[in-house]
């Protein structure tokens, strides 16, 4: 791997190989071979996740891998490749509004890989499509009968037909199928029906002269399609006529053309002649492969797999989440379990034939390399790699925007809120001046239909939370239905819901706040959330769950009151573990100091916690009559360190860390009951903050280990001011 990507050596290292190696039978980034596992056939290779994981990282730079770059700088592929993303505009919709019956984003999808394909190899001839070519045409011809346009029909036959047409120095591009593309033309215009005159003519092509003899017995392939008599022209009708029907006709159509592909791919690596001398296995590469031609092709794939027809094609996906109903019996393993070995073993089902990993987030280390790379030239705070990959949870594009925010903006890189609300551009040459980091990074995490509702739901802990928000924040044909109609779709992108937390990613979640916040100048939308939710839990406040929910969003609205005051109360009484996890999710709650209704600061000062915190404004306090002053200004401190320490958008400061070991220390010794895991927590807290980690709770016995990850786990489940 030459430095572009981080945490995915598993996929391309070389020595020893990685999968990529171990599957094409090629080393990455060198013309050499590696023994290749699967003599069989390969799995299909499905790399999983949600929306930021560097999925399409990972095909780009599998592509960049087994190119290499000539003197003149000229692209030269080490083995044959195709790279195509399934969410792009050509396969949305067929090229004119009079073709549906004819075109499907699979048929596009083949012609566009196949295309690719017989592009130039490194020390090996050129890969050409005769049975694909003769099935392609035979779909489409249906469209131009009858039609007076013939330079539309003569570009669309000639582009079909240069899969065919094996190109040399000595030779014009397109000669062949020009030459084709007009015999069949005029050979379609006579008096016959006009499908089947084209796939005569096209047959006849592929038989006679044009191809090499070796070619001759790949244009009678479909002879073999089911009921054709052994009659290749039939077999190519009834095709036609199938993909013609729609439904299920035209999947079994679209089988057999994905099935040709393949097999004009076995014939090329069939035999040792001087033109095939070939290292590795072919690639394709199928990018957002949920949607678009993907399902359809990776369908077809396994499912003659799973039939006995056998293949040496390296297919690789990408799918957001990892539960897509083609791949429901996939073999699933962990990026670390198929570091040296693959571990696969089909089953029976077709789509036990795929191997689906999981792309993991970056670790620490790795989030530290690459702010490093990106912020090469620039000096940010030391502690700002480890707050970014709190923050981010290790998510590639996060950390990437998140860095190019800081070489851009170094005076504000001591706060990630502020990091966020700046402008960047992710791409030069682009002519505006960018749009806020957290605006960026939304566009490509969530689905953009659904920004605005996400938006609002996003301060939601679960399905009744969420409804009591649609109701009162979102238009009135939204409703439950739409709650339970989105927490499928975020289930489906890889975004599931978790406990305590409607959006279950808290980077997301983070993001979508942040954006909540600053939706409109004066904050209104922010109020009206948190207030509704207030109310919500208000209705039940016997419920502890639903005090401390209630308590979460008062604090997110900036009244520390009756946090303070149920910490304090329940101290004596509560269950040490209990306590401690209370205080941990309260102070999750999203942290934006005082503004008016403009928006402007009521203070001046900004962020307020750390001289809470270090209890600087003590002594302007007044307890409230009847409680123990001491205790009540202490955890009235202990709240605001947590808080500080915490928070996703802020950098942790150490005075604050080194006040929350204090006073966690003096709670020790009022509770002796509790007191070695409030002494335990106090050495661990600050340790875990520092570091970037969420705060842990240490087993009861006051050990360093355990850690419990509750409803209450205050990891990432707000955001901060972009001024704090």
């Amino acid at each position: 791997m030459r430095g572009r990507l981080y945490g995915r050596g598993a996929l391309f290292d070389v020595e020893p190989a990685g999968l990529v190696a171990r599957l094409v039978g090629l080393r990455p980034y060198a013309h050499q071979a590696e023994k290749a596992e699967h003599a069989a056939g390969p799995p299909l290779l499905v790399l999983a996740g949600g929306r930021g994981l560097g999925k399409s990282a990972v095909l780009a730079e599998l592509l960049d891998a087994y190119t290499e770059r000539l003197r003149k700088g000229e692209p030269r592929k080490r083995t044959p490749m195709a790279l195509i993303d399934c969410e792009d505009e050509q396969f949305a919709r067929p090229p004119h509004e009079e073709s549906p019956e004819s075109w499907s984003p699979v048929w596009q999808a083949l012609l566009v890989v196949a295309e690719q394909l017989t592009e130039p190899v490194k020390a090996a001839g050129q890969l050409t499509f005769p049975r694909l070519t003769a099935g392609l045409v035979a779909v489409r011809a249906s469209d131009w009968s009858g039609r007076s346009d013939s330079d539309r029909i003569r570009r669309e036959l000639t582009r079909i037909l240069l899969l065919n047409e094996r190109r040399t120095h000595f030779s014009l591009a397109g000669r062949w199928a020009a030459k084709v593309a007009s015999k069949v033309i005029a050979a379609a215009s006579g008096g016959g029906p006009f499908v089947a005159a084209t796939v005569e003519a096209t047959l006849e092509a592929l038989s006679e002269g044009f191809t090499s003899h070796k070619e001759l017995k790949p244009a009678t392939w479909y002879r073999g399609y089911p009921n054709a008599g052994g009659n290749a022209k039939r077999g190519l009708l009834l095709l036609a006529g199938n993909f013609r029907a729609g439904g299920t006709s035209r999947e079994h159509a679209e089988r057999w053309l994905v099935r040709a592909l393949l097999a004009d791919l076995a014939e090329a690596y069939a035999g040792l002649g001087s033109h095939l001398r070939r290292l590795g296995r072919p690639i394709v590469l199928f990018d957002n492969a949920g949607g678009g031609p993907g399902p359809g092709l990776l369908d077809a794939v396994l499912r003659d797999r799973a039939d006995g027809v056998v293949d040496q094609v390296v297919c690789v996906a990408t799918v957001r989440g990892t539960r897509h109903p083609v791949l429901r019996d996939a073999v699933r393993h962990g990026l670390p379990e198929v570091t040296r070995a693959t571990r696969w073993e089909p089953g029976s089902s077709p789509s036990s034939r795929a191997l689906l990993v999981p792309l993991s987030p970056l670790s620490p280390d790795d989030t530290l390399h690459m702010v490093g790379a990106i912020c090469d030239d620039v000096e940010v705070p030391p502690r700002l790699p480890h707050a970014t990959h709190r923050l981010t949870g290790g998510n590639p594009l996060g950390i990437v925007l998140l860095a190019t925010a800081a070489r851009r903006h170094p005076d504000r890189a001591a706060s990630l809120g502020r990091l966020l609300t700046a402008e960047v551009m992710v791409e030069e040459d682009r002519a505006d001046d960018g749009r806020p980091a957290y605006a960026e990074l939304l566009s490509r995490l969530v689905p953009a239909d659904r920004l605005d509702e996400l938006t609002v739901l996003a301060a939601a802990h679960d399905h009744d939370s969420a409804v009591a928000l649609a109701h009162a924040q979102l238009p009135d044909d939204f409703g439950s239905s739409g709650v339970r109609s989105l927490r499928v779709r975020l289930a489906e992108e890889g975004l599931a819901a978790q406990p305590g937390q409607f959006v279950g990613d808290p980077f997301v979640r983070t993001l979508l706040l942040l954006r909540l916040h600053h939706r409109h100048a004066d904050h209104v939308k922010w109020r009206e959330v948190h207030e509704t939710l207030i109310r919500h839990y208000t209705q039940d406040d016997s419920r502890p769950a639903h005090a401390r929910y209630r308590l979460h969003h008062e604090l997110a609205l900036g009244d520390t009151a009756g946090a303070v005051a149920h910490l304090r109360d329940t101290f004596p009484t509560l269950d040490t573990h209990a306590w401690l996890d209370t205080l941990r999710f309260l102070a999750s709650a999203p942290y934006f100091h005082a503004h008016d209704a403009e928006g402007r600061d009521t203070d001046g000062h900004g962020d307020r916690r750390t001289a809470i915190a270090l209890g600087r404004t003590d002594a302007g306090q007044q307890p409230p009559e009847g409680v123990d002053a001491a205790l009540h200004l202490r955890i009235r401190r202990l709240l605001h360190a947590v808080w500080q320490v915490t928070d996703p958008l802020v950098l942790p400061d150490p005075r604050v860390c080194g006040r929350l070991e204090f006073e966690l220390l003096q709670l020790s010794d009022l509770r002796p009951a509790g007191g070695a895991l409030l002494f335990a927590t106090s050495r661990t807290w600050p340790r875990d903050a520092l570091a970037g980690r969420p705060l842990r709770i240490p087993a009861d016995d006051g050990s360093d280990e355990g850690e419990d990850e509750g409803e209450g786990n205050g990891h990432g489940n707000r955001h901060g001011d972009g001024e704090g």
